[in-house]
């Protein structure tokens, strides 16, 4: 959502910090705010003009109209201001339909003035430009401004100047006081832009002969503009409508979609309701609420809320995790439902968010047993079926009654079965599997000829358009949806001036998108190329649509993807201007830019004259940003659909990004092939849902567009209603509008005046909001209501008093359709055509590998480390484990090496291990090794790799081989001495024996270290007993024959692998035999190897040169001659 609220402190705050003006702002920065909570000494102290001045008290909580309902105290002393609030603070008030709490209060000086010196201004954003509305007598009982106010619209892009003010805005205003006034004015509009403020109202304004006072204002400001406004805004608190509280929750999860790339919205109703919801999908999750509500649910809807985007399973396990504990804390008599809903997905794994769901339900079994919670589930998308079955599953082991339906079940119908208004099937039908689409029904694997490229349907000659039926003149309205329209408020007067002022002007007479459209992707989108490939594929299309790729953060290379079953190479290029140079033929840009990249790279694509469509897919772009995009747009020629939309889809032509889903989704809902009827839809995710109803009740879709959803799509309803209507090949045109906006009163408007003959069937979904008490932001950023004629409710009676179909609910949407289409059929307006079988495409692997649908052996396996998951898994133990655990270095080692937990003294052994190793001095070979290559100028990994090479049995090397010998020796009954004897008898070197150092009369304090910690700690030391009566034996030969670290760290691992209870013994003597005591000695000698590097480049020593003197050169005699 991009408009939010801020409080009046932070307003000001604002303006007081950033307004540039040379009109003398008084009373800077001169607040108090005041809460249950506050130390009223404390307070004075901040602010000592308290206890000097007149006061003004008021609350600062979103609320309209405070000086009428008797919210504002005014001309008070400080104790006056106590006494104000004693009986109002904390206190539950109702202001029209929202009750609340007030809690939050605003002191401020008392500012002694005329009502002649009191001004109104209110500056707001539309498509075209901001509005500003001026009056010169402001105040409570300004009334209807705007029937009164002056107006002065500034185009986007354009400046304000203070002669434009002075001219249009201030003719009623003293001649003394318009330069203050216009210099005021601008500098708040200078505010207004660099803020990017989308609603600033001050009343009233405040002229006296010291300067301008602003007393009262309410603003909103574009909350996607924070990471460009960061700087200027802080952290911004936006307060929750009044009626509703701010619960902690909300915050949690308002976090969540921030850290976030999916989209992840909660609002809390009413927690104390039975009906809960979790829906994918923003225009979704609105037509969920509006359900609820027809069926009369409202006062029962606990929340609202949306997740969509491909959140990943940790991000939906969060989610529902805070739903199911809010919805599990208080019971209700007649039990709970919660609400698993969501429309067809275009590419959210769906099988992928539902494992989260499923995580979220185990772990809240009990309670939601306790609570009688019933679970109802309806979606569609990519691996649905997998979604649906593991959804089932969990409801046969837990015990929780779960039902479970798919895209055979109409979007809504849970919520009729949830509320016991329809029954609840017991075998529900089930769509064919996912893998269906490799199957060829006509049985013939040769690609069929495309028939139509027009429609499915044959056109009627005689009449190419039906007119749209029209109302009957004082025809009962359906008391359902009655209302009083159109109204006025504050901003507009009417839906008409709406209209005129929309920026309205034809629709591009540009047919988009041919079965030849070429287009560049900006992005490293490969899943969605690919798709567009599979889509173009089906069609029949003779080439791919997609020319290139633009992405800037690689080189110009060439991408792989699959053509049916061929393999193709795809040109991706650095910089846009190559790609159009090197691909004349492209007409479309799908840009998957980023929110912050997306204006830019727009703006670019522009400059080409070859392109006249783009699709922007980000959400979350600032306002100010797009209504520049489509200025230019407007200017150039060019249709922008976006931004926030997944595109859009001409079947048997070409499609946008993931748009349609996967390709069962496109066979199932029949997109390869064109039908009669075209849609527009905000809502991406309800695109696709409209295109399974539309393929379930009419031959089909012949193109079907979402606009996005944000305030100021880039194109409008109206722009492609007129298309359609222009389109011989379109018999009947959709539109799902949605809540918010006043496009649909263009359509009204067509229809009244001829323009459009066509049949429309429109819902305007979002009928709900007009039930809640405060205010609701849906999903969309656009799906709010600033007036009453802005209501989906208005706008759905206007359509249809105009002779548009509408529906009583979204629930008969499909069949007012059916009904629509049966007529056409039944006047020969549409005659069906004959089913063409589209050809197969192979599945990718990876997409039959997720659905279980083949096997292949792996290339090598693990069983120590798995990254797979949410959460990095040592030998089973999660990492958030390991540390909460304090496990420590040894105990990670004990996971990955032995994939054991070993015990406590187990670890700290092995940590002792490895800092006795870490280093032994430069003079050993391996240091020596490290410290000549990065003399050499070599890096870490290379001088690391030269001291690792030296480790053998002649250096470090000896744990493994101590261990061996040691162990065989003992094992087989040798006595110490035998074994000695043995040994020097066969020639060989005892392993682990030895140093050229330490002797027994010079001991190793490593050796001595360990032998204490082994001999107070292991259960048993076997081993290392027979080791040191060989040391005796070896010793009394000679001094140096000890038992030096490498032997005695072998023969004590061998008597801790065998002590411990961790190991068989089996086990044990496997890992003294593939090597694991030698990685002691690496591991713990690399840290010493990087210091030697480490210390070398510190001390900038150059190229090592051995010095002759310590070379000894014995050549041949004759060759030294």
């Amino acid at each position: 959502m991009s408009a939010k609220a801020i409080s009046e402190q932070t307003g000001k705050e604002f303006l007081y910090k950033y307004i540039c003006t040379t009109a003398a702002v008084q009373n800077r920065f001169r607040y108090a705010s005041v809460t249950p909570e506050t130390d009223w000494n404390r307070l004075t102290q901040d602010h000592p003009w308290l206890l000097t001045e007149r006061l003004v008290v008021k609350p600062d909580q979103l609320i309209k109209r405070r000086g009428k309902l008797g919210l504002v105290g005014v001309n008070l002393d400080l104790q006056g201001v106590r006494d104000w609030l004693k009986p109002r603070i904390m206190r539950e008030t109702t202001v029209a339909k929202a009750k609340g709490v007030l809690k939050n209060f605003l002191i401020e000086p008392f500012v002694e003035h005329t009502q002649e010196e009191e001004f109104y201004i209110c500056v707001y954003a539309t498509r075209e430009g901001d509005h500003m509305l001026f009056h010169h007598e402001g105040g409570v009982d300004v009334g209807d401004v705007d029937a009164k106010a002056q107006r002065l619209l500034v185009a986007v892009d354009d400046k304000l100047t203070e002669d434009a003010v002075k001219e249009q805005l201030l003719t009623h205003v003293p001649q003394e006081k318009k330069d203050v006034l216009a210099s005021f004015i601008v500098g708040l509009f200078g505010l207004y832009e660099d803020l990017y403020f989308t609603y600033l109202e001050i009343n009233p304004l405040v002229v006296t002969a010291e300067g301008v006072y602003v007393l009262d204002m309410a603003a909103k400001i574009d909350a996607t503009a924070d990471y460009i406004c960061k700087a200027k805004w802080g952290d911004v608190e936006f307060p929750p409508p009044f009626g509703r509280e701010a619960y902690p929750e909300e915050a949690y999860i308002a976090d969540l979609d921030a850290k976030s790339g999916a989209s992840l919205k909660l609002t809390l109703l009413n927690p104390r309701g039975r009906i809960w919801t979790m829906v994918a999908g923003g225009g979704a999750s609105v037509v969920y609420s509006d359900t609820i509500c027809d069926l009369g649910g409202v006062d029962e809807l606990a929340n609202y809320g949306e997740y969509s985007g491909a959140p990943s399973e940790q991000q939906t396990y969060d989610y529902a995790k805070t739903i199911l504990s809010l919805m599990t804390r208080e019971k209700h008599q007649e039990g709970k439902v919660l609400i698993i809903g969501g429309s067809i997905a275009n590419f959210t794994n769906v099988a992928a968010t539902f494992k989260g769901i499923v995580r979220a339900i185990k772990d809240c079994q009990a309670p939601l047993k306790e609570h009688e919670v019933t679970i109802f589930v309806r979606r569609g998308g990519p691996n649905y079926q997998e979604g649906l079955r593991v959804m089932g599953e969990v409801g046969k082991t837990t015990g929780i009654p779960i039902h479970v339906f798919g895209t055979e079940t109409h979007m809504t119908a849970i919520v009729g079965m949830a509320l016991g208004h329809r029954p609840i099937p017991t075998q529900p039908p089930m769509d064919a599997h996912t893998a269906n689409f490799l199957l060829n029904s006509s049985n013939n694997a040769v690609t069929p000829a495309n028939t139509r490229t027009a429609s499915f349907s044959e056109a009627k000659t005689l009449s190419d358009a039906t007119h749209v039926k029209t109302a009957k003149a004082g025809g009962p309205a359906d008391p359902a949806h009655m209302l009083l329209w159109p109204r006025k408020n504050v901003v507009t007067a009417d839906w008409k001036e709406a209209q005129a002022s929309s920026g309205y002007n034809g629709a591009k007479a540009v047919t988009l998108f041919s079965r030849h459209t070429k287009a560049i992707v900006w992005g490293m989108q490969t899943r969605a190329v690919q798709g567009m490939m599979d889509f173009d594929y089906v069609c029949s299309r003779d080439e791919p649509s997609v020319a290139a790729m633009v992405y800037p953060f690689t080189g110009d290379h060439k991408q792989k993807f699959y053509w049916g079953h061929k393999e193709i190479l795809l040109p991706v290029y650095k910089n846009m201007a190559d790609a159009m140079k090197k691909h004349p033929a492209v007409d479309v840009l799908i840009s998957f830019a980023s929110l912050r990249s997306a204006f830019d790279s727009t703006m670019e694509t522009m400059q080409y004259p070859q392109i006249h469509t783009i699709a922007i897919i980000a959400e979350g772009i600032p306002e100010n940003q797009t209504r520049k995009l489509i200025k230019i747009a407007d200017e150039k020629g060019v249709t922008i659909i976006g931004p926030a939309t997944v595109g859009g889809i001409k079947p048997g032509c070409f499609k946008i990004g993931n748009t349609g889903g996967m390709l069962d989704n496109i066979l199932a809902s029949k997109l390869y092939r064109p039908g009669s009827v075209a849609y527009v839809s905000r809502s991406g995710g309800m695109s696709n849902e409209l295109n399974n109803i539309i393929s379930r009740t009419t031959d089909g879709v012949y193109e079907g567009v979402a606009i996005g959803g944000d305030r100021y799509p880039g194109s409008t309803f109206m722009d492609h209603v007129i298309r359609y209507q222009g389109t011989p090949g379109i018999k009947m045109i959709v539109v799902l509008g949605e809540i918010g906006g006043t496009d649909e009163y263009n359509i009204c408007q067509g229809i009244k005046d001829g323009r459009i003959t066509k049949p429309v069937v429109c819902w305007c979904i979002g009928t709900c909001a007009t039930m809640f008490s405060s205010e609701v932001q849906f999903g969309h950023a656009g799906a709010c209501a600033n007036q009453a004629s802005e209501t989906a409710v208005a706008k759905n009676q206007a359509l249809r008093d105009a002779g548009a179909y509408v529906p009583k609910s979204f629930d008969e949407l499909g069949d007012v359709i059916r009904t629509v289409y049966d007529e056409l059929v039944a006047d020969g307006t549409i005659i069906p055509a004959q089913e063409v079988p589209p050809p197969t495409v192979p599945m990718d692997y990876s997409w039959a590998r997720e659905l279980g649908l083949i096997r292949k052996p792996a290339s090598f396996m693990t069983s120590i480390c798995d990254e797979r998951g949410q959460e990095l898994i040592y030998a089973g133990m999660p990492i958030t484990e390991v540390f909460k655990e304090e496990m420590g270095l040894g105990g990670v080692l004990g996971l990955l090496w032995f994939q054991r937990r070993l015990p406590r003294y187990a670890c700290q052994f092995i940590e002792m291990c490895l800092m006795v190793t870490a280093d032994h001095g430069p003079a050993v070979s391996g240091a020596h090794n490290t410290i000549v290559c990065a003399r050499a100028g070599k890096d870490l990994i290379s001088s690391l790799t030269s001291g690792l090479l030296t480790i053998g049995d002649r250096f470090g090397g000896a744990l493994d081989a101590a261990a061996k010998q040691f162990s065989k020796a003992f094992d087989s009954g040798m006595l110490p001495m035998e074994f000695v004897n043995k040994m020097k008898k066969d020639g060989k070197l005892i392993m682990g024996i030895g140093h050229r150092v330490k002797s027994i009369n010079n001991p190793d304090m490593r050796v001595q270290i360990l032998k204490d910690f082994v001999k107070q700690h292991f259960p048993a030391t076997q081993m290392l007993d027979y080791a040191l009566d060989v040391e005796k034996i070896t010793t009394s030969k000679k001094p140096n024959l000890i038992l030096n670290v490498d032997g005695f760290i072998g023969v004590a691992f061998v008597d801790l692998l065998r002590t411990c209870g961790g190991f068989t013994r089996d086990e044990a003597d496997e890992f003294v035999e593939i090597g694991a005591l030698n990685g002691i000695f690496v591991l713990g000698r690399s840290m010493g190897f990087i210091g030697h590097y480490l210390d070398q480049k510190r001390l900038k020593q150059g190229l090592y040169r051995h010095p002759w003197d310590d070379i000894s050169y014995v050549l041949p005699e004759h060759m030294s001659m």
